[in-house]
């Protein structure tokens, strides 16, 4: 029997079987040892195979199987450094939520995303969540950001989910596609999702007023159907939101340094015509990378995510992403 991973709780899985069962299932102690160096072997959005109990039997259905994925978004474990957290895999594209405030996103760890996305080849929109309690100065910096972002080539919405406002244009961007929600704890992921899903009831915290932060409500990964915005009455079976726990920061996995920068598409560009062609874009002559760094054309904050990813290398730590 075959299905689609919709909910992980950590030791069980909720299956949606190809003939509309959902099957709670565990998997067997001996699948961790097939070579997938990862905290989370199955993750939301895998298809695999299942075992039912025996006719008649009141028994555990067991996944033995993972389908090929045709991607999935990765990051380091925080407290296993050689081994991976998928997050979730054969997503259409993600949408990160970013705040400027309560709490403030920081840009290392929304270029550590990107960055992870570009490698499995997920495209990112960026939703600038809260624009409800932005003062003028904050405006300024979200819209700065939101330029920047979208200079380089991504997708970027202001919305606020308490109010509302900027949802209707971000609606028609998920209809019959599998997305991805993802972003640090507070930033209003679980009010979207209440919006977007009436009936969705998802618990939402307030921030911690002693370190502006957010406090978990998520605390699986679950997908959430959505109805069909755009072609009609119905819910579309096509259309999906994978909802995951909050993440404080985001270190990557699995990367080698000379790849790095292919991840970051501006810093890409500009690489092509440095004198060397194994320059690191950190002190080599005729580098056009810091030439164009230089010259404003690439951002610094940009530039210092770079560095910081090449530097997880080194060190071979986790790097929160503040």
């Amino acid at each position: 029997m075959k299905g689609l991973v919709i909910k992980n709780t950590g030791s069980w899985y909720t299956v949606l079987a190809d003939d509309g069962q959902l099957i709670d299932c565990k998997i067997k102690g001996n699948f961790r040892l097939k070579g997938i160096r990862s905290t989370n072997p199955v993750a939301v959005g895998d298809r695999v195979v299942i075992i039912p109990p025996a006719a008649g039997g009141e028994g555990v259905s067991f996944i033995t199987e993972i389908e090929d994925r045709r991607n999935y978004i990765i990051r380091k474990s925080i407290n296993l450094s050689k081994q991976s957290h998928i997050i979730a895999a054969n997503v259409d594209q993600a949408v990160l939520v970013v705040t400027v405030v309560n709490p403030q996103t920081s840009t290392t760890f929304i270029d550590r995303f990107l960055a992870s996305a570009e490698a499995y080849r997920v495209p990112v929109i960026l939703v600038f969540n809260k624009t409800d309690i932005l003062d003028a100065d904050m405006r300024g910096y979200q819209q700065a950001m939101v330029n920047l972002y979208q200079t380089i080539g991504y997708t970027c919405h202001q919305i606020s989910a308490e109010t509302g406002e900027g949802l209707d244009a971000l609606r028609p961007l998920l209809d019959g596609k599998i997305t991805l929600l993802s972003g640090n704890s507070g930033v209003g992921k679980s009010t979207i999702i209440n919006r977007l899903v009436p009936g969705a009831n998802l618990r939402t915290s307030e921030i911690s007023d002693a370190h502006n932060m957010g406090q978990h409500t998520t605390t699986f990964s679950e997908m959430i159907p959505l109805q069909n915005f755009t072609s009609g009455p119905g819910p579309s079976t096509k259309s999906w939101l994978i909802d995951t726990p909050g993440i404080k920061g985001f270190g990557t996995f699995d990367m080698e340094p000379e790849e790095i920068t292919s991840y970051f598409p501006e810093i890409f560009r500009f690489s092509k015509d440095c004198r060397f062609s194994n320059c690191t874009h950190t002190h080599e002559p005729g580098c056009a990378v810091l030439k164009a760094l230089e010259e404003h054309y690439i951002a610094q904050s940009r530039y210092q995510s770079y560095l910081s990813m090449m530097e997880d290398k080194d060190d071979g730590k986790y790097r929160a992403a503040y």
